[in-house]
This record gives C-alpha cells, sequence and structure tokens, in this order.
C-alpha cells in the first residue's frame, strides 16, 4: 500500500489537534477510524510517528517533522489545483471607453488562437476599482500624462501610446479642417465623462484657459450633446472607431499630448493568464509600428512593471 493522501490528511490534523478525538471530529471520522489510518501510515514508512497511551499520544521527533512535511504538500496541492481551476476559467478585461480601438478584435482573435484562452469584456466605470475589488482580472487605462509610479497592489505595462481628437458637429466649420487646437477648444463648451480619464482640466495648463465643462453620464449622451452642437469633445483616438455618430466628425488636435495606455493586473495573485496576455499584446503593437499602423508609439521602457 502506497502513502494516500487520507493518510496525510489524518497525520496533519492530529497534529493540528489535541487527542485523537478532536482530530476525528475535525476530519468528520471516529476515534478508531483515525487510530487505523495513523498505523496504516506508520507501517507504510516503517517509522513510528505517535506515541500512544492510555491517557495520552504525542509525536515523535521524526513524526513532527513529517507532519510539518505533509502539512505543506497539502497546502501546495491546494494551490496548485486552485490555478487548475482559474487557469480554465476567462480573463476577465475592463475598460471604461475605448478599449484597444480597431485593434480589439483582431488582437483578441489572435490571442484565442494562439493562446486558446477566453477573455471576457466587460466596462465598469472604474475599472481600477473594479479591478482592486476583485470584479475584473486586468484593467485597460489611459492617461493623458504619464502613469504615476505603480502602487504597491498593482503591477502595470505600458502597450502603446496615441494622440488625441476633438469630436465636433459636422456643420461646426471647424469639423471640415485637418486639425484644431486646444486653446480653440478652450472657446466652447467641452462634453466631459465621468468614465473617460483622458480629459481633464490639466490638458489646457499651457494655455491658462481652460473650457467650459458640460457633464455627461455616458457615451451615447456624450455623442448626442456633440451632435446638436452643445459641445465639443476631446477623447482618445481609439474611440473614433469605437464611437461612431452621422453628426459628428472627429478632428486630430495638433497639440495634443500622448495619451499612455496600459494594462494593469494585481501585483500579487494575478490570473494565471495575465503575464501572458500582457506580453502578448505589447507584441501584437511593436509588429503594428513596424508598418505604421495607429497607434502612433509604444513606450515600454521604466513604465513597463511586472514584465521581463
Amino acid at each position: 500500500m502506497d502513502v494516500e493522501l487520507r493518510h496525510l490528511r489524518a497525520l496533519v490534523a492530529l497534529a493540528e489537534s489535541d487527542t485523537f478525538t478532536t482530530a476525528a471530529a475535525v476530519l468528520g471520522t471516529t476515534q478508531p477510524t483515525l487510530s487505523r489510518t495513523i498505523t496504516q501510515l506508520e507501517e507504510i514508512t516503517g517509522v513510528r510517528l505517535v506515541e500512544r497511551t492510555t491517557r495520552e499520544m504525542s509525536f515523535t521527533p521524526a513524526g513532527r517533522r513529517f507532519s510539518a512535511t505533509a502539512r505543506d504538500l497539502l497546502a501546495s496541492l491546494t494551490s496548485a489545483l486552485d490555478d487548475l481551476g482559474r487557469a480554465e476559467a476567462p480573463l476577465r478585461l475592463g475598460w471604461a471607453w475605448a478599449g484597444f480601438g480597431r485593434h480589439t478584435v483582431p488582437l483578441l482573435q489572435e490571442w484565442r488562437r494562439a493562446r486558446a484562452g477566453a477573455v471576457e469584456l466587460s466596462r465598469p466605470r472604474d475599472p481600477l476599482e473594479a479591478l482592486r475589488r476583485g470584479a475584473i482580472d486586468a484593467a485597460l487605462v489611459r492617461r493623458t500624462s504619464p502613469l504615476p509610479e505603480p502602487q504597491p497592489d498593482l503591477a502595470v505595462a505600458t502597450l502603446f501610446t496615441e494622440r488625441l481628437v476633438a469630436a465636433i458637429a459636422t456643420d461646426d466649420p471647424r469639423a471640415g479642417r485637418n486639425t484644431v487646437t486646444l486653446p480653440e477648444l478652450a472657446e466652447g463648451p467641452l462634453a466631459v465623462c465621468s468614465t473617460a480619464p483622458t480629459v481633464t482640466d490639466h490638458l489646457w495648463d499651457h494655455t491658462g484657459r481652460a473650457p467650459r465643462t458640460i457633464s455627461v453620464a455616458n457615451t451615447d449622451e456624450w455623442l448626442t450633446r456633440i451632435s446638436v452642437g452643445d459641445a465639443v469633445g476631446v477623447t482618445a483616438e481609439a474611440t473614433t472607431y469605437n464611437h461612431q455618430a452621422p453628426d459628428v466628425a472627429y478632428v486630430a488636435i495638433e497639440d495634443s499630448p500622448r495619451v499612455e495606455v496600459a494594462l494593469a493586473w494585481p501585483a500579487g495573485d494575478p490570473h494565471p493568464q495575465v503575464l501572458d496576455f500582457a506580453r502578448f499584446a505589447r507584441d501584437y503593437f511593436d509588429r503594428l509600428l513596424q508598418t505604421n499602423t495607429p497607434p502612433f508609439s509604444l513606450n515600454h521602457g521604466e513604465k513597463t512593471q511586472g514584465l521581463s
């Protein structure tokens, strides 16, 4: 007979309990059954593990050492089984606004073909908050200034940078131009959605004049207010692919700062596939840069945390 898990579980339960009676209750078995299991383990190993008298029991030195080893083995097995289950679970990826733009579907399709890994998409209002409470496994985030040093609970990998564009009603004279500037956009109301972190007053710090803003609840309201001429919008270039409207034109902003697009995930206990996905996405955009397909530039360097 070989050593079985039931033998190890019995030994560990006994080591963590005061008596055979307590250990048997923990295991949901009877005291005689537990005693026989320990005896079987001693017969298999050929080593006395537990000293028994009519009044008490105690572990031998060999028993103490082996019970500690058995505890570690069971913990490792439990962890491995948990990881196995998580590895089969979809990678839950969330973003608030534009995703990977025109590259969203091709990237995810290529990932599925290459890794046979499922990705479950969601649109939380605050991806980092959803990430921290465990609602998603990775978050795609955008910032118009470099991401701050990652907090200890997060790993962050920069994937690419892109520019901002203006969203303008098609009957606005500026809609027919090749470019506009941030000072020009400050002349009229600006529609701002709370789920779009790329647009803040800091965009106009160098102009000395920030626009008056109109708060909107979601993308549909943002497009509608722009369509009827109530306001203009500023957004990441990827939005031009994800959010089209017949009465809205997207125009390049010539003095636009770069928008940094990064993937964030928990630094501790990440989804088993998240590091592979981050490397895959980075390599995907590296290849695009060689063909001059937007996004325009990549900036890994020190902005990449958690990837080798």
